[in-house]
Parts: C-alpha cells; structure tokens; sequence
C-alpha cells in the first residue's frame, strides 16, 4: 500500500486537473452511448428477424405454385411437341404416366449433376469473398465455372467423337424433365429440414416467417453448405446453365437428323449462338452473381431448386426444341437485324452489371470518378449517373431485348416461343418491385432522392 501510495495520489490529481483526461472521460462516454446505440439496434434486429411481409401470395401462392411450376413446364414440352401448338388445342394429349419415367434417364441425370459437382471441387480458379453476412462474417467462393464449361465441352466433344448419339436428349426430353423435377423435390426436402437445426443469424431474411409451406418454397437457410461446398452458389450457375447449352446443342443435331440436312438451319444457329454467348457470359463474370439478390437475400429452398434444375434448362431452351418440330426459314437480312437487336440487348445487360458490380465492389476506383452517386445512410451509394441514371433497372432492360432477339428466329405463326419474353418481362417487373421495396426500406430518404432524379424503372419514357 505504501508502494502503491504516490502512484494513486498522481491519479487522483491528474484526474482533478487535468484537462486531456476529462476531455477522454467525455470520449468514454460517448463511446459507451454508442455501444448502447448499437446493442439496442441489434436487439431489434434480432426481435425483428421473422419475415413479416411475405410474397407470391403468402401460404396459399406458394402452396399453388409448388404445383403450378412443373404442370407449366410439362404443358409447355406437351405443347411444343404437338404438329399444332396452337393455345386453342388445350389441353394437349397426355401421355401415360409410365411413360414419363425411366430409370436409365434419371441415373443420366445424377451423372451430369455430380459430373458438374466434381468439377466445382477442382482447385482451379482463385477464391473471392462474398458480401459480407449479418453477423459482419464472409463466405469464400471458388471461381471456377468458366473452367467448369469447358471441361464440359471437351467431355461432350469426346462423346460425340465416339458417335454418342446427343439426341438421345431430345427423345427423352419430357422424362429429363420430370427426373430433374423429382431431385429438385428431393434436394428441396432436405434443404429444408437440415436448416431446422442452423442458428438464427444464418436463415435467410425472406425466408423465415415461421410457415412451412412458405418457407420450404422460398428456402429458409440462406447460404446452405456441406463443408466448403456451397449448394445455392453451385445450382446458381453449373447444372442448369451449362445443362442448357448441351441441351440446345442436342436440339440442332436432331434438327439435322430429323429433317436431313447436312447443316442446322439459320434459325437454330441464332438461337444456339444467343444463348451460348449469355451463359459463357455469366460464367465469365462469375463473380458478379456474389451480389445480386439470389446470394445475398433469398433463401435456397424449391423457389431457386426447381428453377435452377428445371426452369431454366428445359423452359429456356424452348425456342431450339420448339425449331426441331416447326422449322421456320429466315432471310439473312432479316438475321442480320435481329442479331443486331441481340448485340444492343447484350451491350446494355452487360455494361450496366459491369457498372453496378464494380462500383459495388469499390466504388473508391479512379475508373469510377465519373460516376455521381447519392450516399446513403448505409454507407452505400446510388448511380444517378451512367447506365443507372437513365433508368433504374437497365440490366432488365437489356434482358428484355435478348430475350425478344431469342423468340424472333421462330417466326410469328405462334405465340409458344414467345413465353420466355412474356414469362421474363412478369418476372422482372415483379422482381423491380421487390427490389424497390427493399431498396425504399434499406435506403429510406435516400431512395426517396434516387427515384426522384431516375423516374423510369425498366423502359425509358414508359415504366
């Protein structure tokens, strides 16, 4: 005590008259507010984190759409394979249910999806991290589906040097589809019941309002992993995407076979080369899918299972299947106008998401000055400037346009290629509303600000 005695009569006395200490008291108090500030923010969080607002019509729309979702992509194939597939011939023929399952298809099926899962685990490709969580930690991801699509194309390119008939594709188109529809059912089962036993902090925030049947269809988990293997991020863009070129692939040489020609028709080369050149985009800027809202918001559960599997490859390659039993003869003017049409379309989709991605990124960047934003109270900044100063969503926009350049080469003699524009455009304007939502949530005021100064949401000088 006597060692301790001038030590603590200095204490006492700095603390009496010294100003630099009051001054840091100050400082500590403010600091403990802030603390307090934050903990009570937390708290509220936390108290708030069941998903209140729920979309697609709440229990019953999603309950309607788990059954509505197949039946769509089944009348489509049904349809497409009518010599007539014309709305008014409704409904179509129904095949027997033993027919539509094969054992022998759906081990095809397994092979390619554990095929593209070997490929995700290569160590090739460097590893980023994603946005970061609520609990402020970031997943890391392997960018490798570039180097995955090619693999691929060299396994079909043996296949076919062996005469492996890809046809084989189209005259089991239906039954691939239900074999994908069935594992998509299966996958979502277990998605769904592994993420009962997950902590709170890593349910997604749409999907977790305590319903079943809403939860199981918008997912609950938000970044399901098994180890490092990210379910969600490798459905995103493997399976799916790349199933789709090797499936239009299989629907131009069942054109040629079915119809004798020595070379696929101008019509089906379109096709086949606007959408090969929108996948080998998207996995070229693979690491762009890290922020948009299938990754940082929603859920894995049968919304992005079955869309992911089903929708995409076999309701995306609808125009190729529809070209195989409907032939339409094109001039070459008319191609070159409507590959025009697809490059402007292509243009805008991609230097828009190129834009966002690296502003979002680092917005810090010196190839970015020219860029005038609005901040934000989140830290974050809105482009008034640029591509997203002309409309809101021009990335839509430029979508939009692909996806009429795609349905064009199929003429005008019936509605049924033309699905994918109407389905996309519903798609995004719902998609646009969910994103304004969310945005006038996040941003409040700022937002506010931001929709003043960019008016239009997708079409310029119309929505």
């Amino acid at each position: 005590q006597q060692k301790l005695k001038p030590d603590l009569e200095i204490e006492r006395v700095l603390k009496q008259y010294g100003l630099r200490s009051r001054k840091e008291e100050k400082k500590k108090e403010e600091i403990y507010s802030e603390k307090k500030i934050l903990e009570t923010v937390k708290k509220i969080e936390k108290a708030s984190s069941k998903t209140k607002e729920l979309e697609f019509g709440g229990r019953i729309g999603t309950f309607t759409l788990i059954f509505l979702l197949p039946a769509t992509v089944f009348y489509l194939l049904l349809m497409v394979k009518q010599d007539d597939p014309s709305l008014m011939n409704f409904p179509p023929p129904l095949p027997k249910l033993e027919s539509l399952w094969e054992t022998r298809v759906f081990g095809v099926f397994l092979l390619w999806f554990f095929l593209q899962a070997l490929f995700y685990l290569l160590p090739i490709g460097k590893v980023v991290e994603g946005l970061p969580l609520s609990n402020g930690r970031k997943l890391q991801y392997r960018i490798n589906g570039f180097y995955a699509f090619i693999l691929t194309a060299a396994a079909i390119g043996t296949l076919l040097y062996f005469q492996f008939e890809l046809h084989y594709l189209y005259d089991h188109f239906m039954q691939f589809a239900v074999s994908a529809a069935a594992f998509s059912m299966a996958l979502s089962i277990y998605l769904y019941i592994r993420s009962l036993k997950v902590p709170e902090e890593e349910l997604a925030p749409g999907g977790n309002s305590g319903y079943f049947v809403y939860d199981f269809f918008t997912g609950h988990e938000l970044n399901p992993r098994i180890g490092s293997f990210d379910l969600k991020y490798f459905c995103e863009l493997r399976p799916g995407l790349i199933g789709w070129v090797v499936i239009n692939l299989a629907m131009l040489l069942a054109e040629m076979k079915i119809h004798h020609q020595s070379m696929p028709s101008l019509s089906m080369i379109l096709v086949n080369s606007f959408q090969l050149l929108y996948v080998v985009d998207a996995l070229w800027n693979e690491e762009a899918i890290l922020t948009t809202m299938d990754i940082t918001h929603d859920g894995f559960g049968f919304m992005l299972a079955f869309g992911d599997l089903v929708w995409v490859p076999f309701v995306y390659s609808l125009q190729a299947f529809y070209l195989v039993g409907h032939p339409t003869a094109i001039s070459w003017p008319v191609a070159a106008a409507i590959t025009l049409l697809n490059c402007i379309g292509y243009y805008i989709f991609r230097s828009a998401n190129s834009q966002k991605n690296n502003f979002r990124r680092n917005p810090a960047d010196p190839k970015l000055a020219y860029l005038k934003f609005i901040p934000t109270a989140t830290g974050k900044g809105l482009l008034v400037t640029g591509w997203w100063g002309f409309v809101r969503h021009p990335n839509y926009l430029g979508d939009i346009i692909m996806a009429l350049a795609w349905s064009l080469p199929c003429g005008f003699d019936h509605i049924l290629p033309y699905f994918y524009v109407i389905y996309f455009i519903c798609l995004l304007v719902h998609r646009e509303a969910r994103d304004e939502h969310h945005c006038k949530q996040k941003y409040g005021l700022a937002w506010e600000r931001y929709c003043q100064r960019v008016p239009y949401r997708i079409f310029p000088y119309i929505y």
